[in-house]
């Protein structure tokens, strides 16, 4: 359960009701993972690949979405191509819930030494420069990690999320989250609470690529197809006279490293109209995912919005 605060957005809070029957499983679970989370890293990020590469196995309409992403988006890889980054994924979709572990049970510093920022000048020379930051995040599995590293060194984040259906789950996920002090607020509750932290001083967390549907959404160009793109960060950075920085991580289960790769501010955005807005986001997401692809998540539903007269390619029954 949730509970609005004026200073910090909204609180996970427990519920006694967690502790019903029901829950149980959940508890288990996680007990089990905190278990696991005390192995010896060699050991633990090879099992918990092997997990997520059986998973991937089994969860056949997430493994089906993947394809079909991977098909429109880059359509020159041979399907052997494909099915060997969709096992990556899986192998690395289950990695951050371990990081996040590290972080919540054994504080930053037991991860600071396996953690690479590239670029790290860029975000402290804008810093400096007392300048409103917006990060730019696309979905990567482990989309969580800078944020809560950045606020473990007292960095003030400001972050949207969207409300689980389980609460218990809800619960358990957001406060990780913020175990650090960050600012979150609830997507159903509109952007504004976001637009006012970054104005007053908080580094927005923002993840461009969701598919929100056509009415306020641009299509242009993603990879080899189209997608509809939201053009509002030219607008957001605007309104809040911040500056744009994209980030992507990458966590390495073989070398047991996370690299956190840092791109030069998207300044290009101030005079560009909504269309160049969107591509120059789209151009982003291209850069980091042509080099790391199997640390993205192809799964979610990234095409579903098509232009009048097209099929979605998720209900299509040719692939």
């Amino acid at each position: 359960m949730h509970k609005k605060n004026n200073h910090a957005g909204f609180i996970p809070r427990f519920d006694k009701a967690f502790l019903h029957p029901r829950y149980w499983g959940i508890w288990f679970g996680v007990g089990l993972l905190v278990l696991l989370s005390y192995l010896p890293i060699k050991w633990r990020d090879g099992l918990m690949a092997f997990i997520g590469f059986l998973v991937g196995k089994c969860a056949k309409g997430a493994r089906r979405r993947a394809r079909i992403n991977l098909i429109y988006c880059m359509s020159n890889l041979t399907e052997v191509q494909r099915e060997k980054i969709i096992d990556e994924m899986f192998c690395n979709s289950t990695q951050p819930i371990m990081l996040i572990l590290d972080l919540c049970l054994r504080g930053p510093q037991f991860l600071a030494s396996r953690v690479h920022w590239h670029d790290r000048f860029i975000l402290d020379e804008i810093e400096k420069k007392k300048t409103n930051i917006i990060l730019l995040l696309p979905h990567a599995w482990s989309i969580d990690i800078p944020g809560m590293l950045l606020t473990s060194e007292g960095k003030p984040i400001t972050a949207m999320f969207h409300q689980q259906r389980n609460p218990l789950f809800d619960y358990l996920w957001n406060s990780a989250r913020m175990r650090f002090g960050a600012y979150m607020h609830a997507r159903k509750d509109t952007i504004k609470p976001f637009i006012h932290a970054i104005q007053q001083g908080f580094w927005g967390h923002y993840a461009p690529d969701e598919d929100y549907g056509p009415e306020k959404s641009i299509f242009v160009d993603f990879f080899d197809t189209y997608k509809a793109t939201l053009p509002t960060l030219g607008r957001l950075m605007k309104i809040c006279n911040a500056v744009v920085i994209p980030i992507f991580p990458v966590y390495n289960y073989r070398t047991h490293r996370m690299d956190i790769f840092i791109r030069p501010p998207m300044n290009q955005l101030l005079a560009a109209e909504d269309a160049e807005v969107a591509r120059h986001i789209n151009k982003e997401l291209e850069i980091f995912l042509i080099r790391y692809p199997s640390q993205y998540i192809w799964s979610l539903k990234l095409l579903k919005t098509r232009r009048k007269g097209e099929i979605e390619p998720y209900l299509r029954e040719d692939i």
